[in-house]
């Protein structure tokens, strides 16, 4: 018999070795943990299609903010659900809105979380598009307006990082010249760069009460068959000024997270969405998969991928694993 081969077994040989020659793991300081909050009191409401993950309101805030600092999380996203929507999204930018108010509470009562701010029309608007609708189009200049006047006022309200999601052409620019004309030099944009429009964000717009009433989302978020216009986009926020780039969503786009990873020198996110989430808790509720394998296999694969930081819902449970 040949040994004229080369012996990878070695390196497998036992849990001490596979551990001792890992290249990629998921830290703890490596996650975001999205937060939806909600205007009303005593509100503590499960999304029915995302299990664990709930709607707060402010006065019941508390609760989960304990618990993601007691386990260790240190960054937020933060997502406002109003009562009132109007055609042009006035609660976006409005200083005393849910998602300004429930920023100044976290920051007050947890100086260190990193709290940031996603930055978009489409759950404030009553037509549900991330920008202003005109002939029913939306009109991307118009649009880059009010979101310079969302960011700013939730910079104001205290957020760390500014989260822009709404893939309007210029918006970091925009977001940039903004931010800084009002003071907030110091607040780095974390640019939604690579975000398609995909049947993944079901249950999140029933989270976030965002479902367009009319047409999609298709003439601003990115058709799924493309790579190379990716990385247009990313480079375009680059050169505006962005501080992270993001692609969304995770799992059907990882060649994605590998492409910025191996173009761009800044910090790449991915965002584990919705329905990647939904589907785990669904399979896993019905004993076909083991969770915490499928989930810790998923995220070690997005670092491998090249990732810096990973947005999941997963996150809490997560940080209970790697505590053990």
């Amino acid at each position: 018999m040949t040994s004229n081969f080369d012996r990878h077994r070695r390196l497998r040989s036992s849990a001490g070795m596979r551990n001792l020659v890992r290249e990629n793991h998921v830290r703890i300081e490596d996650l975001i943990y999205p937060l939806f909050v909600v205007e009303g009191s005593n509100i503590k409401e499960e999304i029915p299609s995302m299990p664990g993950v709930y709607h707060f309101s402010l006065d019941r805030l508390e609760e989960e903010m304990k618990e993601i600092a007691a386990a260790g999380i240190q960054s937020v996203l933060m997502f406002g659900v109003p009562e009132h929507k109007d055609y042009c999204g006035t609660e976006a930018y409005n200083d005393e809105a849910i998602t300004q108010r429930a920023i100044r509470q976290i920051k007050e009562a947890y100086p260190e979380m990193i709290v940031i701010a996603d930055t978009c029309l489409c759950q404030y608007t009553d037509h549900g598009h991330c920008g202003v609708l005109h002939d029913g189009e939306v009109d991307n200049d118009e649009s880059l307006r009010l979101l310079v006047a969302t960011a700013v006022s939730q910079a104001k309200a205290g957020a760390d990082i500014i989260a822009p999601s709404n893939m309007m052409d210029g918006f970091v620019a925009a977001i940039r010249e903004g931010l800084d004309e009002a003071g907030f030099v110091h607040v780095p944009i974390m640019s939604y760069a690579v975000k398609y429009a995909s049947s993944y964000y079901g249950p999140f717009r029933e989270a976030a009460h965002s479902t367009p009433q009319s047409g999609d989302r298709k003439t601003y978020q990115m058709d799924p068959a493309n790579a190379r216009e990716g990385l247009r986009e990313a480079a375009s926020d680059v050169a505006e000024g962005a501080d992270f780039l993001m692609v969304k969503p995770g799992l059907a786009f990882m060649d994605m997270v590998l492409r910025l990873r191996e173009s761009f020198d800044l910090p790449v996110v991915v965002y584990n969405v919705s329905a990647e989430y939904s589907m785990v808790k669904a399979a896993a509720a019905n004993g076909w998969i083991d969770e915490e394998r499928i989930v810790m296999e998923t995220l070690v694969g997005f670092k491998r991928a090249g990732a810096d930081l990973i947005i999941t819902y997963h996150a809490k449970d997560v940080a209970k694993w790697l505590a053990r």
